[in-house]
């Protein structure tokens, strides 16, 4: 073999033991450097290769000097994506820093509907009152003729009501207009003396907007048993306020009419020096107690309803009540609890 023969399958040696090598290492940066200087540095082994193109001839340098330079360039390149592919691979055999800061992971929470149903029937469950839930697919009997609401009440026309397309014995079938039918179901069923909520999804055929849903909840109130006045339904309305928005909440009730109640008022809050309507109440109207069997004479009672969605809007300052349905978490994650 001639010298120059030697010196080029000591550079195809060279080749083979340098990319051997570094194939090896792995995430250990000083060991990535003593490659580097090992076979790339100023006294490396490829200088040292360079430095045989002194002592042969120039004919042989045409030769040797082009696979020493190429070399050099692969082994450069091959360093490189070498050290850059070790920087992406997450899982560095095994290797785990202790120092890093915990990662934070996200979590299910309930919705903001949820949480102030609870918070209100929570409420009210503090004095006493039970917590039941009732249809959303309703009858006209309960939702309307046992509440006392005569048959041309605006009401029942298509406008505000979802008829179905479904009857039983004749019996026409809707979805609830607001969660009152739960009275006159659960007077059937109960004697006095009786203290329930009942929250729910109510629909009415409307236009949405900032402040009105076709799809929205209400909860509903209801106390039944002997010698029940006013006074005790505005005590128990005040006390739920100050519950949910602070022992200083002050409240106004004022005279309105429901075709279920007699009297019938609203009540209203004042916030944000401004007297805004949140609920609407009465005492249960004789009509209804002696549709369900009972006596007027002999029991009273008062109901109301609430929409929660309107109770959140005012806590957590939302002006928009469609903000509720549009499942956008940067909306819902604001209610973490």
């Amino acid at each position: 073999m001639t010298n120059t023969e030697s010196i080029l399958s000591e550079i195809d040696e060279l080749k083979q033991i340098a990319l051997s090598d570094l194939d090896k290492l792995h995430a250990d940066d000083d060991q990535l450097e003593n490659w580097r200087i090992s076979y790339l540095g100023r006294n490396g082994k490829l200088s040292s290769l360079m430095k045989i193109l002194a002592t042969i001839p120039n004919d042989d340098k045409r030769l040797v000097g082009p696979k020493i330079n190429d070399l050099k360039d692969q082994l450069n390149k091959t360093f490189v994506d070498h050290k850059n592919n070790i920087n992406k691979i997450e899982d560095k055999s095994g290797y785990f820093d202790n120092s890093l800061p915990g990662l934070n992971l996200s979590s299910g929470n309930y919705h903001p509907t949820t949480l102030i149903i609870r918070e209100i029937c929570q409420a009210f469950g503090s004095m006493g009152f039970e917590i039941l839930e009732g249809k959303e697919i309703e009858t006209e009997k309960y939702n309307f003729d046992l509440l006392n609401i005569p048959s041309d009440h605006p009401a029942r026309d298509q406008w505000d009501t979802i008829w179905l397309n479904a009857s039983t014995e004749g019996e026409k079938h809707l979805l609830r207009t607001h969660t009152s039918p739960m009275q006159a179901r659960i007077m059937e069923n109960k004697n006095p003396p009786i203290r329930v909520v009942v929250p729910g999804k109510c629909y009415r055929y409307e236009a949405t907007d900032a402040t009105h849903e076709w799809e929205f909840h209400q909860i509903e109130g209801l106390a039944v048993d002997k010698d029940i006045s006013f006074s005790e339904l505005k005590g128990t309305l005040f006390e739920m306020a100050r519950k949910i928005f602070g022992s200083d909440q002050k409240v106004r009730f004022r005279c309105d009419f429901f075709p279920f109640v007699e009297p019938g008022v609203d009540m209203s809050i004042l916030w944000d020096g401004k007297w805004i309507e949140i609920l609407g109440a009465g005492m249960v109207h004789p009509k209804v107690l002696s549709g369900v069997g009972y006596d007027p004479s002999e029991v009273s009672g008062f109901a109301f309803g609430i929409g929660p969605e309107r109770v959140s809007m005012l806590k957590n300052k939302i002006k928009d009540i469609r903000n509720f349905h549009i499942n956008d978490l940067r909306f819902l994650s604001q209610f973490v609890r």
